[in-house]
């Protein structure tokens, strides 16, 4: 099974499904559910609605909207998963209120261990290697990211392009993505960083790719929606402790991609760095 995704009927899967036809309202309550999904277990309808911010009626609806008869189904279903140990179930949320932090720094740090906690406990060491195989083996990898997402595909492929000489981050300043689809095939490989508030480029890419049958990799983020077309999804926790998202999640989860593509590269990919090495001191470049 390449995708690491939940089950099917899981609770997180089913909001995730919705997360493109919400209200704003819909949507608030959706990203607090996706944040504290094992608040659901701990707190009646009107207690979570006033943790998220919302009315008792949204929760009701919303409840419905996922396919569950009652609130008290979704809390057996979530219950059920908090009991299997899955960290993300395990974040909870004061219904007090935030205890103001004694230390900013400790504050960010707590969070970003928590994320990078959470992200890898999501991982498989056979899933992680059917994805750097497939990208030590494809004659082009296109690497996708927009917005904030922009400099995680440039240093994805800056890292690769050390042992993988067809690497190409996309869009680069004022290009269009027709000339870089164009020929790709199903032993190419597609990365695309989805992080919440991309541009639109990101469905028409995926699906174009989709398409064409190319191996694709969606890292997202737990707000994110799942695309289809994805061969592998990995969502990375990206909550942060002040208005900002952490990304350091997504950070690690480049460094592990690129080290493991390092390491399987071989003797291929060590005569490329051996050779890139003596132009940088032919060139005195470094």
């Amino acid at each position: 099974m390449h995708h690491s995704k939940p089950h099917a009927n899981s609770f997180v899967r089913r909001v995730r499904s919705q997360l493109e036809a919400l209200s704003t309202a819909e949507r608030r309550l959706a990203d607090f559910m996706l944040e504290f999904p094992g608040e659901l277990a701990s707190y009646a309808a009107s207690e979570l609605a006033a943790l998220a911010g919302v009315s008792n009626a949204t929760v009701s609806r919303f409840i419905r909207r996922l396919g569950y008869a009652s609130y008290e189904e979704a809390k057996r279903d979530v219950r059920r998963e908090k009991e299997s140990g899955s960290p993300l179930f395990q974040a909870a949320k004061s219904a007090a209120g935030e205890t103001p932090p004694a230390s900013r720094i400790a504050t960010h740090l707590e969070q970003s261990q928590s994320n990078l906690a959470r992200t890898f406990a999501q991982l498989n060491d056979m899933q992680m290697q059917d994805i750097v195989t497939a990208l030590v083996k494809a004659p082009r990898i296109l690497i996708f990211g927009t917005r904030g997402s922009h400099g995680f595909a440039r240093y994805l492929r800056w890292q690769m392009l050390q042992v993988i000489p067809c690497v190409v981050a996309i869009p680069d300043a004022g290009e269009s993505l027709g000339e870089h689809l164009v020929g790709l095939a199903p032993q190419d490989c597609l990365v695309v960083f989805g992080m919440r508030r991309q541009t639109g480029q990101m469905s028409g890419l995926l699906e174009a790719a989709g398409k064409m049958g190319c191996k694709i990799l969606f890292i997202s983020d737990a707000m994110s929606p799942d695309r289809r077309e994805a061969t592998w999804s990995i969502q990375c926790q990206c909550m942060g402790p002040g208005p900002l998202d952490n990304h350091v999640a997504v950070m690690a989860l480049c460094d592990l991609i690129s080290t493991m593509v390092v390491e399987s590269a071989g003797a291929a990919g060590r005569k490329r760095l051996a050779a890139i090495e003596l132009l940088h001191e032919d060139l005195d470049e470094l």
